[in-house]
């Protein structure tokens, strides 16, 4: 089957996709290779998204830990706030080349709904968002944003009304208007070749890192560490140090309320294999087999499934996946704020936390460097009910 890494991913779809997807990978396959397109992205990434964004000592936390040194890689200052516009600007791009003048997508945290919205809205595109209602209960500030960039909020009312029924949404929609209609998937999962499309879009920042690091400290990092739901902007960081047996890559998943209690998003850690959105992945499932709910404090953490690339890495013991509990991430909120002035997405403060049990416990001549893959803006509102 097409877009395997080793038994993860695939394409587990209606036939009526099926053409839409070869037609989306040859039109992929050539835009990749095509000079012109790849400045015209590159062109966007620089002037519009404001790269290459800053690593950053944070000397602070550094020496508050008191063990390694700790870099941020500050995806958080690219315009609309997150890596997600790394990714929409490059499928967008392929949407004008494949003369589609509709786009689709599904958000969590909102972020890549803004992202898309900002998109559509620079090349004048109709935008479709799809969205879980709890979701939009808890990300107001995005979806007020979406909708001022002229983009239609589609409030998605099944199941726990979060980012898995929203894909699922989506992907029905897409079904129905595919002849005019792309779908800006937003992680790297679904059907291949978005698994591909995505990690090629986003590897922008790990590329940038290697430069970066190098500048600041002449070697490598020793760690890499990232949050991961989908796993865009783990994969986009991870991707060029992949097979460097000197790097530690960490993925850190949402443990939520703990694992034990089930209320989780730690859907590596349980290891349990099924089929998610178009791709054979590792899936949160009940004793049945079905889809099991899942849950994270983190809208765009709280997701059943897993990219398939994740899935092979962990299964082929090139990256380690880790879960930290939300009163952590909450925790690790706070401390990265107040240390260093820096508000993070409560995503990236699930890497934050793990960062703190890491670096007391190496030697100060280590390097972590941790993906900050947003700003903490939009979930100002959770972290203040917590607070209270």
């Amino acid at each position: 089957m097409k877009g395997m890494f080793n038994q993860f991913g695939g394409q587990f779809v209606p036939e009526n996709l099926k053409n839409a997807l070869d037609e989306l990978e040859k039109e992929f396959n050539t835009a990749v290779n095509d000079v012109s397109f790849i400045k015209e992205y590159e062109y966007y990434l620089k002037y519009y998204v404001g790269r290459p964004n800053p690593l950053y000592y944070a000397e602070n936390i550094s020496k508050d830990l008191g063990g390694a040194k700790i870099y941020l890689k500050r995806e958080d200052l690219n315009h609309t706030g997150a890596h997600k516009i790394n990714n929409a600007i490059g499928q967008v791009l392929l949407a004008k080349r494949m003369g589609k003048n509709k786009v689709i997508a599904e958000t969590g945290a909102g972020q890549h709904g803004v992202a898309t919205a900002t998109v559509a809205a620079k090349f004048g595109m109709k935008c479709k968002i799809f969205m879980g209602a709890e979701d939009i209960r808890h990300q107001s500030l995005n979806v007020k944003k979406m909708k001022l960039l002229g983009a239609e909020v589609v409030s998605v009312t099944t199941g726990t009304m979060t980012l898995n029924d929203a894909v699922s949404e989506a992907i029905k929609y897409w079904v129905d208007n595919v002849n005019d209609t792309f779908y800006i998937i937003g992680s790297a999962v679904g059907p291949h070749p978005y698994p591909t499309i995505v990690k090629r879009f986003q590897r922008i920042i790990g590329d940038e890192t290697k430069i970066q690091i190098m500048e600041a400290e002449g070697r490598m990092p020793d760690y890499i560490i990232a949050p991961v739901g989908g796993g865009s902007n783990a994969i986009g960081m991870f991707a060029p140090f992949i097979g460097d047996e000197n790097i530690k890559l960490i993925g850190v998943e949402a443990a939520g309320l703990g694992l034990k209690t089930g209320k989780h998003a730690a859907t590596i850690t349980m290891k349990q294999k099924g089929v998610i959105h178009g791709m054979y992945s590792y899936v949160l499932q009940d004793k049945e087999g079905n889809i099991k709910d899942a849950y994270s404090i983190s809208s765009g953490l709280d997701y059943p499934g897993v990219g398939p690339e994740h899935a092979f890495l962990d299964e082929t013991n090139n990256a380690q996946y880790v879960s930290v509990t939300d009163m952590e991430a909450l925790d690790a909120f706070l401390y990265l704020t107040k240390k260093e002035g820096i508000v993070p997405a409560l995503e990236s403060a699930h890497a934050v936390a793990y960062t703190k049990k890491l670096a007391h416990t190496l030697q100060k001549d280590k390097i972590i460097v941790v993906n900050m893959s947003g700003r903490g803006d939009k979930d100002m509102d959770t972290v203040l009910k917590y607070l209270e």
